[in-house]
């Protein structure tokens, strides 16, 4: 008799009650991060169901980045991903420390350098203007997540030339060393796939894809001092927000009555 072990459940086809006893053991540990998944023959014996079944079961957790396929390797349980807030300004140490997670930077550039047309005009600065340009991985529990390009102004730059970049973010510093109060930023957000640096950076493969951010950050009187480009691991990270609805306002009743002018 096959042991199936399903999760009991309100009556659903099988190859959703496989799926939810599956999602269950992954997510309280049986199969832990990047462990291989048994085998579709091994789960076909294990719940007494044809391949198509354990397949539509699988492709189900793949599609909700519980699992991964890598081909001739078989199925993998995913690294359950970090994610970030962006309803609020803050750097990514600072967000992910109040999470209990541990964040090391690897410093790989700081310098002055001229600034391109896109990069000058998001810091509103001519063309040609000398910047700073930092250039950090950052490590999240020691394992490569993101590749973080910034620019600021020069006179701002130099400032940071003997901070401590491999554990604060730019943003603590400028705001607690610098004196500089935040105001806003504005953020976009696309998806492209690794070139050589990434790849480099993040060790993941050519081609893999990668989350884009382009945020440029304002003081608290509106001129930009930071512009940055912010490459996350795809498979690792989740930028979050929460969207309200804004209610139209509703127009006001007119009175029933109203004061004429007496002719």
């Amino acid at each position: 008799m096959a042991n199936t072990n399903l999760v009991e459940l309100a009556p659903q086809p099988l190859y959703a009650q496989i799926k939810e006893t599956l999602r269950a053991r992954i997510l309280d540990g049986a199969y832990p991060p990047h462990s291989r998944m048994p085998s579709e023959h091994e789960l076909c014996a294990m719940f007494g169901v044809s391949r198509i079944t354990v397949r539509q079961a699988l492709g189900d957790l793949q599609k909700e980045g519980l699992v991964f396929k890598l081909h001739g390797k078989g199925t993998f349980v995913s690294k359950p991903r970090a994610f970030q807030n962006v309803t609020s300004l803050q750097g990514f140490a600072e967000a992910m420390s109040s999470m209990g997670y541990e964040i090391v930077n690897q410093l790989r550039r700081f310098r002055v350098t001229k600034a391109d047309r896109h990069i000058a005009a998001k810091l509103g600065l001519p063309e040609g203007a000398n910047v700073t340009e930092i250039r950090r991985v950052r490590l999240l529990n020691r394992e490569p997540v993101s590749l973080e390009l910034t620019w600021l102004p020069e006179s701002l730059g130099k400032r940071l030339a003997n901070a401590d970049l491999a554990t604060r973010d730019i943003f603590l510093i400028l705001e607690n060393d610098c004196g500089v109060a935040l105001g806003h930023a504005d953020v976009s957000i696309d998806a492209m796939l690794a070139d050589d640096e990434i790849v480099n950076a993040l060790r993941v493969e050519e081609g893999s894809p990668v989350l884009r951010i382009e945020r440029t950050t304002h003081d608290a009187q509106g001129t930009p001092i930071d512009f940055e480009y912010l490459y996350f691991r795809g498979d690792a990270f989740q930028y979050r927000l929460r969207v309200d609805r804004e209610k139209a306002a509703q127009p006001r009743a007119r009175g029933r009555s109203q004061t004429r002018k007496t002719q």
